[in-house]
């Protein structure tokens, strides 16, 4: 009888278990996904024009850094895929402005297609590298650079300047808050890394 009674409960234990335990890291990292993308959204508010560039100074990259650190490259590159979306739909995620398609297209557009490639290239870098606050720093500065060289790249196709001008309005300007951007990003990872491990 015990055994007729583990015969009959042996199938209903075994395929109840996978799918709960995969729905449950489906939502988990589909939480993760749009609580990156909210993050983005919420530093992209934070900006301050600036009279000679068309690009404004904004807290955008110092989020994209942090998450390509902290998260894992798929997340990483769903969270800022998502936030990219969500502005296209017109959603109010992008800094003051042009909305939706408009502001993809305009003169930030370079800086906002990059992020999905920075971000996931950061967490890979990251991790081949190691976990340390300098790893960090590299990592975070590769993905930061590549930000901005599709960000000069974008706006010296849409305004034909010359590579000076470009410089001047889409780079130069920047390095010095983005030099403190990847610092605090990377101490920040660096931190939280050493906490998860810390022991009890």
């Amino acid at each position: 009888m015990s055994k007729e009674l583990t015969i009959r409960q042996a199938p209903l234990a075994g395929p109840d278990a996978t799918p709960s335990s995969a729905m449950e890291t489906g939502l988990r990292s589909a939480g993760v996904v749009l609580a990156g993308s909210a993050l983005v959204a919420l530093c992209s508010h934070l900006a301050l024009p600036l009279p000679f560039t068309p690009v404004p100074l904004t807290l955008q990259p110092f989020a994209v850094l942090l998450l390509g650190l902290l998260l894992t490259p798929r997340l990483a590159a769903a969270a800022l895929a998502v936030y990219l979306a969500e502005g296209a739909l017109g959603l109010p995620v992008f800094a003051p402005g042009l909305t939706g398609l408009a502001h993809l297209l305009g003169p930030t557009g370079g800086y906002l297609l990059a992020y999905p490639l920075a971000a996931p290239l950061i967490s890979q870098l990251w991790r081949r590298t190691g976990r340390g606050f300098s790893a960090a720093l590299v990592s975070a500065a590769a993905g930061n650079l590549l930000i901005l060289a599709c960000g000069a790249l974008w706006l010296a196709l849409l305004t034909r300047a010359a590579l000076p001008i470009v410089l001047t309005q889409s780079v130069l300007p920047f390095l010095p808050g983005d030099a403190l951007k990847i610092a605090a990003a990377a101490g920040l990872a660096a931190g939280w890394v050493r906490l998860r491990h810390r022991p009890a």
